[in-house]
This record gives structure tokens, C-alpha cells and sequence, in this order.
């Protein structure tokens, strides 16, 4: 018996492309990663998460994500990235510009280890 391989039914003009950010539309969030590397590649031009070592994005050390933070200010892509970031609820790492943790925008990252017992006098 053999099989015959269909092409797909829907005309190429009416699938659905992800939305790539341009010029006029900077802030449409960039919801799936496939839509965030869809749009990397038809930038054209080198990104930080690319041009950079990944695990500066989801390092431990304060120092280091903000070293990621600086770097994604760089980046053509941040809001887009950011906004997408946001509605997945991106359980951790640093995305447009922004360190994520448990899903939610934090400040800065807290060194290891406990908090003082007592104030350290100035």
C-alpha cells in the first residue's frame, strides 16, 4: 500500500504569520517564542540573546543580570520582547530589559544567602 503526502489545504496568502515587530508597531508582544525567533531572524541585524552567551540571561549573580539588562537595552527588539515576556509569564531569566522571577517583573536580583538579623549601622 502506498501513502501519498497532501499538501495543506489553506493558500499560503491565509495562514498565520506571527507578528513581527516594525518600525510603526514596536510594542506588539511577541507571545510564543517561535514569533520572538521569527522576528530575530527577519531583523537582520544581531541581537543580544544571540550575539551573547544564553546563560548571562538566567544568571545567578546580581551582577551578571545586570550586566543582561544593560545589554538587551541594545536590543531593536526590547518592548516587543518585554510585552510577550509579560503575557507568557516568563518563569524566570531577563527579557526586554527586565528580570523576571516566578513569572513577575522584580527590581533586582537579591545575592544568596539570609538577610541580616539586625540593621548594619551606617
Amino acid at each position: 500500500m502506498q501513502l501519498e503526502a497532501h499538501a495543506t489545504s489553506v493558500p499560503p496568502s491565509e495562514t498565520n504569520a506571527p507578528p513581527v515587530p516594525t518600525e510603526d508597531s514596536t510594542l506588539t508582544p511577541l507571545t510564543a517564542l517561535t514569533a520572538l525567533d521569527d522576528a530575530i531572524e527577519n531583523l537582520g541585524v544581531p541581537v543580544p540573546c544571540r550575539a551573547y552567551d544564553p546563560e548571562v540571561f538566567f544568571a545567578e549573580s546580581p551582577a551578571d543580570v545586570e550586566y543582561a539588562k544593560a545589554l538587551c537595552g541594545t536590543c531593536p527588539l526590547i518592548e516587543a520582547c518585554l510585552a510577550g515576556a509579560k503575557e507568557r509569564r516568563e518563569p524566570w531569566g531577563v527579557w526586554g530589559g527586565e528580570l523576571f522571577v516566578q513569572g513577575v517583573v522584580v527590581a533586582r536580583k537579591r545575592p544568596r544567602g539570609r538577610p541580616r538579623k539586625n540593621p548594619v549601622a551606617a
